[in-house]
């Protein structure tokens, strides 16, 4: 396989599974975190590896390599000279997306972890050849595999560290009280937009593109036990519960269902929940006065091609909250007003790097009005 961000949590876990059931790695993108690529490539023996700037080359442990690529350029080199055909996009941000489309181009499979690739750029990928790697969307796959018809699609949100804070502090709270996430260790990004909701609006329009459907809502479960649900046209509801392990939905991704599940009857790898010990599970409304970028849900939904100004604004906008230039609900007023201002775009694919770009530049533009 090919592990595009294999430093990152996704693709840690993703390593791990693929020593645990004993699956070749050929490619590994690691960005800037050598002393970890270098542990990888003793580990994994990859072929190729790729590294974010040119003056890290030096320092990558060259042994079995045949070659090492260096940036966007090199990403897609990558996946340009390996065999693999599938490909686990962990990248972080927009720079996700064009390897997205390239990898397709080359009839090879995404396993996705890349949110970006789909909120940005889901008019132009095939959806039929992505594995959701997401815990939600892999969750929405594994129920409708009775192939029931359904009426709604039910993600969760555990509320992320902005869930218990009184709303008055809100505006109030620095960085490093927002990245307490209450269930899990994500990197600093994710853990904002889980905070803010951000996250979750991202998830709605990835779920929109894969499932296609409008029929789409969110609910708050404090535990992250229930990753999603389904509603029936019956008017049953099916949920899908496990433990907070990202390596369950990578695991289906890189072997399929039915090797995974012949692998496991050999090899239990995955904790099961004890119902008799488990906390209570409730559910409530997202509420806007605390994520007030909820209220996007329904324009997005209504004009999902939108996607790429909300991430653009949101990636700038939680850049200057964590490094203290804006108050944390700044963040959604400057999304808010990129949406505004940018609300007639029509993206293309060969103009949606230019958007992306000036919205980018407006979202400063409209922080520093703020300061």
């Amino acid at each position: 396989m090919i592990i595009l961000g294999s430093s990152g949590s996704i693709g840690c876990n993703a390593l791990d599974v693929a020593q645990n059931f004993c699956l070749p790695v050929e490619t590994l993108v690691a960005g800037y975190n050598i002393t970890l690529l270098n542990q990888q490539i003793h580990q994994f023996r990859p072929r190729f590896v790729v590294v974010a700037k040119q003056s890290l080359v030096n320092q990558v442990n060259t042994d079995s390599l045949e070659a090492i690529f260096v940036g966007t350029d090199g990403i897609l080199q990558a996946l340009r000279e390996s065999h693999s055909t599938l490909v686990l996009n962990a990248l972080s941000g927009f720079l996700g997306l064009e390897p997205t489309l390239y990898a397709q181009s080359l009839g090879k499979t995404i396993a996705l972890a890349n949110k970006e690739s789909l909120v940005v750029g889901g008019a132009w990928i095939d959806c039929k050849r992505i594995i959701p790697v997401d815990s939600e969307h892999f969750s929405l796959w594994f129920l409708q595999q009775s192939r029931q018809p359904f009426d709604e699609l039910i993600l969760t949100a555990s509320g992320g560290a902005a869930r218990d804070v009184p709303l008055e502090s809100l505006a109030t709270q620095k960085a490093a009280d927002m990245l307490r996430h209450p269930n899990w260790a994500m990197g600093k990004k994710i853990t904002i937009d889980s905070a803010t909701m951000a996250n979750k609006l991202f998830e709605i329009l990835e779920a929109f593109w894969l499932f296609r459907t409008t029929r789409i809502n969110a609910l708050i479960e404090r535990n992250s036990l229930i990753h999603a649900l389904v509603r029936f046209i019956d008017g049953s509801l099916s949920a899908h519960l496990a433990k907070n392990d990202m390596r369950l939905p990578i695991a289906y991704a890189l072997l399929g269902a039915e090797a995974l599940q012949t692998a496991l009857a050999d090899k239990p790898f995955f904790e099961s929940l004890n119902l008799c010990t488990m906390p209570p599970l409730s559910f409530s409304e997202i509420d806007t006065n605390r994520y007030p970028l909820w209220v996007l849900k329904e324009s997005l939904l209504a004009n999902p091609q939108l996607g790429v100004i909300v991430n653009a604004a949101n990636e700038i906008a939680v850049e200057l909250y964590l490094h203290g230039h804006i108050l944390f609900t700044q963040i959604a007023h400057i999304v808010q007003d990129c949406l505004q201002c940018f609300a007639h775009c029509k993206p293309t694919l060969e103009t949606i790097a230019t958007i992306d770009s000036n919205v980018r530049a407006k979202a400063r533009a409209i922080a520093g009005t703020l300061r």
